[in-house]
């Protein structure tokens, strides 16, 4: 959420835009997969259950979007500290909760698949835990985001501009580093390898299964649900590995605040943001019981 005082007037124009255009289409979309999701009998589903929640965290945090826009046209926070400390969280409840939620979905298709293949039921893969599942990873993400919340203060620069930020205790450029490595190892590392370690057993598995008998016990809707999950694993990785890796250049080099390193920054924030606004696309292309459901709202309204 850092702001540059000395940018052209291009950035000033552009992210704006940007931004408004991520909080209109995200806004939109998340909405109605949660009204399809909560309106649909035929969408509750273990899987639409962390969609859900993935909607949720996603309007969230378009739903804030407004307040960054308006603090970058205004060139200072005039919303106060309780605001700012809400704000601050909810930017990290972004960065932390679709990528846990997408890590329970990837464990949820390993189970899937390897039970599949061993023919084993799978009693306890119930809506009501997937309901808990959710809630739990909500409560994991609160804990995670809980210091972002804490650090979080309005302060005032040299020129008297007051900004919203994370203020740290001395020595400061300790402190920040560690910010940005806890973000980095909670919201990045441990996730991420969670989920390659798990599609790589699980492709693996795939792979031996024509030695076994219950080949075409992976079904068509089976497999439709795992691609699903994959593509927009695939496309959340898409969206945030660069700002992970952009934590990586700031913690290992000092570069100069020039307007291409700025400009830089500018995109991988908004391309991370953008990804607030690409699921729902995602299911109506790749998920036709979703795409029934919601012309059937359509067609009832």
């Amino acid at each position: 959420n850092g702001t540059f005082h000395e940018e052209s007037p291009d950035f000033y124009v552009i992210l704006p835009v940007i931004y408004s255009v991520i909080c209109a289409v995200g806004l939109t979309g998340n909405t109605a997969v949660i009204y399809v999701i909560l309106k649909a009998p035929k969408m509750k589903t273990v899987t639409n259950m962390f969609i859900l929640n993935l909607a949720i965290a996603d309007d969230l945090f378009t739903l804030v979007l407004p307040i960054n826009i308006a603090e970058h046209l205004l060139h200072y926070w005039p919303f106060g500290e309780a605001l700012c400390k809400i704000i601050l969280a909810v930017d990290h409840y972004n960065i932390f909760s679709s990528i846990y939620f997408l890590t329970v979905m990837s464990v949820d298709r390993y189970l899937v698949v390897l039970a599949t293949v061993q023919s084993k039921r799978m009693p306890h893969r119930t809506y009501r835990a997937a309901r808990i599942i959710s809630l739990s990873v909500w409560l994991w993400v609160t804990v995670i985001v809980l210091p972002f919340f804490i650090f979080a203060h309005v302060y005032t620069n040299e020129l008297q501009i007051k900004s919203c930020g994370l203020s740290f205790p001395r020595p400061e450029r300790f402190w920040f580093k560690a910010s940005r490595i806890y973000t980095l190892i909670l919201g990045f590392a441990i996730p991420v390898s969670t989920i390659c370690i798990l599609y790589t057993g699980m492709l693996h598995r795939l792979r031996n299964m024509h030695l076994n008998s219950n080949a075409k016990a992976l079904d068509k809707a089976k497999k439709k649900v795992t691609i699903m999950v994959f593509i927009v694993l695939a496309v959340c990785l898409f969206c945030w590995t660069p700002f992970h890796l952009a934590t990586i250049v700031a913690l290992t080099t000092d570069l100069p605040q020039t307007s291409l390193v700025i400009g830089i920054s500018y995109f991988i924030t908004s391309l991370s943001y953008a990804n607030s606004c690409l699921n729902p696309f995602l299911y109506a292309f790749l998920d036709d019981s979703f795409r029934k459901s919601f012309r059937k709202m359509l067609d009832c309204r």
